[in-house]
């Protein structure tokens, strides 16, 4: 019935359940959910989407409550991306699993932890042949629902949803209007909230950004990003690819340049970064050095193998957790008597 539901009410243009290309492991269809909702239900309940709730999103262990984390980006990326969807008669509950899967391979501490890790795999490339020259949290979500989840079997997603996971970053193309829906929606997210997040630790100001973005794109948050998805959903109504105009794609690259200048690099929330690195490059050697001191999941006896058994255990860490490791090896205790 719901197969039937997406022939009748979806575009042309839209990717049906009954066409996905399918899983790498055969599973017996579900009676009341289409192969997409069953992906949405797989990456909610799974670990590593309940471990969003404590990764940090811009701000390293921010004070206040109202700050994003992880996981509300993802939220705030998964409505905005349905929004969108439903407007131009896509595929809803594929576009929703590969917003809510997208960030599932971050690290702790955002970029900062993302870089740190390339830091150290360029660091030990010499003696460890084969390993990836990059950490790219795009390439770990894919691994996370490959091969790390369910005790190591992974969540055994269809084709679309993985497609979308893969190359929601900017200089990817997924192969699924749903996909490019999430890789635009993804920027207007954290662009947005990331400047209501400045405005909120009073790092900037609004009236602090770019006129010329402004007027385009509208002054406060909500206007903002209601302006954004309806300048989406114009200019990509009659295509074959999903975009904004490019009179909005040129505001919405000034305003991420302003924050890069702003907040990214240059602001006072950034002065904790060079100590969150320092706890991950610590925790990555300690372990190449200890590897029987990770869970057993994590332990390999394939040489070639162990920095990619390390970074999966290390970038699975929320913000705290990998403090309270560091502390725990490298932190002296107080002795009790």
């Amino acid at each position: 019935m719901l197969e039937e539901k997406e022939r009748k009410l979806l575009s042309s243009c839209a990717q049906l359940s009954e066409n996905s290309k399918g899983r790498k492991i055969f599973v017996k269809q579900c009676p009341i959910r289409t192969e997409f909702q069953r992906d949405k239900d797989r990456i909610i309940h799974s670990k590593s989407f309940r471990r969003l709730s404590h990764k940090t999103q811009v701000f390293l262990a921010p004070e206040g409550d109202h700050y994003r984390t992880r996981l509300t980006h993802t939220l705030e990326v998964t409505q905005i991306s349905r929004t969108i969807a439903r407007a131009l008669k896509l595929n809803e509950d594929l576009t929703e699993a590969i917003a809510l899967g997208h960030d599932l391979g971050h690290t702790p501490f955002g970029h900062t932890g993302e870089g740190a890790l390339t830091e150290c795999l360029q660091e030990i490339k010499d003696d460890y042949k084969g390993v990836p020259e990059l950490f790219e949290h795009n390439k770990q979500s894919l691994r996370v629902v490959d091969y790390l989840e369910y005790e190591g079997k992974g969540l055994n997603l269809t084709w679309e949803v993985r497609d979308g996971i893969l190359n929601h970053t900017r200089n990817n193309s997924p192969s699924t209007l749903e996909g490019q829906i999430v890789r635009i929606a993804d920027r207007v997210a954290y662009i947005n909230h990331d400047i209501d997040d400045a405005i909120r630790a009073k790092m900037i100001k609004e009236k602090d950004l770019p006129d010329k973005s402004i007027k385009i794109l509208g002054k406060h948050h909500g206007v903002r990003i209601n302006n954004m998805v309806f300048n989406m959903v114009e200019a990509s109504k009659d295509s074959k690819q999903i975009k904004l105009s490019n009179d909005f794609t040129k505001a919405m690259n000034k305003l991420r340049g302003f924050l890069f200048e702003k907040v990214y690099i240059n602001s006072a929330a950034k002065a904790e970064e060079p100590k969150a690195k320092k706890v991950i490059e610590m925790l990555f050697f300690y372990y190449l050095n200890n590897s029987d001191k990770m869970p057993q999941e994590f332990q390999t006896d394939k040489r070639a193998e162990l920095p990619l058994k390390i970074c999966d255990y290390v970038a699975g860490m929320t913000d705290r957790y990998a403090l309270n490791k560091f502390k725990d090896l490298f932190m002296p205790r107080g002795w009790m008597v």
